[in-house]
């Protein structure tokens, strides 16, 4: 399939994740506000949409605290640049296994919630765009199993789908394409679709570009997709991605350095990434152009 490069390019950037690298990087923020001015710098450098977990701030754990979804929102809503939002649906379909002779019960870091709580903030912030990891796939850590049974995924679609939030499709394998694929046959989601495509994720799809293009090879022509991989090859992945005619993704979730020896911020991130971008003869969008380009709605989240 011969390439067609991106010419009109938006990155999204995820800002702090529910991994364990709050204690790797001082950068990597915690707090509500550390969370919010940290998104605020991403969008001034470039960042069209930001992607927002949220953690507990005294231990940096992942959390589903509704009221800090709340706080990070409003305060990036009360900025004085306009970004598009963009939130986790991942939390809640944790299962952590017991030995491997007593899987069960499951043990210390299971967090397993109904279709109605894993949206409950998304219902309350209303924001453009919220994820909806399209698969269940082994992590790296020990017996971790991220779980979203596709009864499971029907039922956040459709929820998503009613509160007039864009779902952006997790696909972490080429199953979990197909899937999606499924849901818009079904009506469970609007075509077309936007998906994002998690490369390089411990034990997903390797970040090698045969793998990488058949990813994009099995998105339909008529979706929008985007694409990151971890660690040092995520700035790589900025520029494979826009080759294959796809926008990107950059952002501590996902990599804690800009060099070697060089802890980033998630604005250093955004910056290298559009100095890349533009480099190979491409634009970087900014947010009003990329809700008209995927059909966005803003509105102000529920009182």
């Amino acid at each position: 399939m011969p390439l067609t490069m991106n010419r009109d390019v938006f990155i999204t950037c995820a800002v702090t994740g529910s991994g364990g690298t709050q204690d790797r990087s001082p950068h990597v923020p915690r707090s509500p506000k550390e969370i919010a001015d940290s998104a605020i710098a991403a969008a001034r450098a470039g960042a069209a949409i930001v992607h927002c977990h949220v953690r507990d701030p005294e231990t940096g754990a992942p959390s589903r605290d509704r009221a800090m979804f709340r706080e990070v929102t409003d305060r990036i809503r009360d900025a004085d640049i306009d970004v598009v939002l963009n939130l986790t649906a991942g939390m809640g379909g944790d299962m952590v296994f017991g030995d491997v002779e007593q899987p069960l019960p499951t043990t210390k870091g299971t967090d397993m919630a109904g279709a109605t709580e894993r949206v409950a903030h998304v219902a309350e912030c209303r924001p453009e765009i919220c994820t909806l990891d399209c698969g269940t796939m082994n992590f790296a850590e020990a017996d971790y199993v991220m779980t979203n049974t596709p009864g499971m995924l029907r039922a956040m679609g459709a929820m998503m789908t009613e509160m007039g939030v864009k779902p952006e499709i997790e696909a972490f394998d080429t199953g979990h394409l197909w899937f999606a694929k499924e849901l818009v046959k079904e009506g469970v989601l609007d075509a077309p679709a936007l998906v994002q495509l998690c490369m390089g994720v411990p034990w997903g799809a390797p970040d090698d570009l045969n793998t990488f293009m058949a990813m994009v090879n099995n998105v339909p022509d008529d979706w929008t997709f985007s694409a990151f991989s971890l660690g040092r090859n995520q700035m790589a992945y900025v520029a494979a991605a826009v080759l294959a005619g796809g926008n990107v993704r950059v952002g501590l979730e996902d990599n804690l350095w800009l060099g070697k020896g060089q802890l980033a911020t998630n604005e250093q991130l955004v910056a290298r990434a559009r100095t890349i971008i533009e480099a190979m003869g491409a634009r970087v969008i900014g947010p009003a152009e990329v809700r008209e380009t995927l059909g966005l709605v803003k509105r102000p989240p529920v009182s």
